[in-house]
């Protein structure tokens, strides 16, 4: 079960997603983003070792807000091999130095995305140690949600989403994890039929509640 400190991060993690998100091939705002935490969950590492938190921010820079969706990976040491993936380093006031990670390229993220697909992992409130949140609505695919069974392979898509390739279940088949990084309300009726996903509310600038797709998953036998 992951512990939530009522503690501090110098720099937050609003401020350093700030100086990353006008990296990112999907920002659409300006060239200094204006950012408002507005919702989001998380999913706890069995192994206790690594955080994980899925959050949501509405950038006001320009006339027309966008909410974007990062996968936080919070280490306690640098994850080998994902320097481009590293969002920043923050001092915890009870862990000491975070590195923060954009969470799908961190294996152990991506295998609780499959587990919490799968059905077998449980949505945790953001700030309740041990709660989980039954806002987060789970829907399961129509197949198998395979475990990780290698690195993950991720693309980004310069639109709306990154895509990471898992673990097949039979030979000649695909299975994708999209992580929709731009966040719309009310998007389930986008993905097609029998595929999973999960969606989440989130505030707008207005103080009202909409939800749209975090996650989905998709997997079928390649022709």
């Amino acid at each position: 079960m992951a512990v939530i400190h009522e503690t501090t991060m110098v720099p937050t993690k609003v401020e350093l997603l700030a100086s990353w998100l006008p990296t990112r091939p999907w920002y659409r705002g300006g060239a200094t983003p204006v950012l408002t935490r507005v919702g989001g969950f998380r999913l706890d590492d069995p192994d206790g070792a690594v955080g994980i938190e899925f959050l949501a921010v509405t950038d006001g820079s320009r006339d027309e807000s966008v909410t974007y969706q990062v996968p936080f990976a919070y280490r306690g040491a640098p994850l080998e091999g994902a320097e481009d993936a590293l969002i920043g380093t923050s001092m915890h006031g009870v862990l000491g130095q975070r590195w923060l990670y954009d969470g799908t390229r961190d294996p152990v993220v991506v295998a609780q995305i499959l587990a919490l697909l799968g059905g077998t992992a449980l949505p945790q409130a953001q700030y309740d140690s041990g709660a989980v949140d039954e806002s987060v609505a789970v829907t399961t695919p129509d197949i198998a949600v395979p475990a990780l069974g290698s690195e993950p392979v991720t693309a980004e898509d310069g639109s709306v989403r990154t895509d990471i390739m898992v673990g097949a279940q039979v030979p000649g088949s695909t299975a994708i994890v999209r992580v929709n990084r731009i966040l719309r309300p009310g998007d389930e009726s986008s993905e097609r039929p029998g595929a999973g996903h999960v969606t989440v509310p989130w505030k707008l600038p207005d103080g009202s509640s909409v939800r749209g797709v975090f996650l989905s998953f998709d997997g079928h036998a390649e022709s």
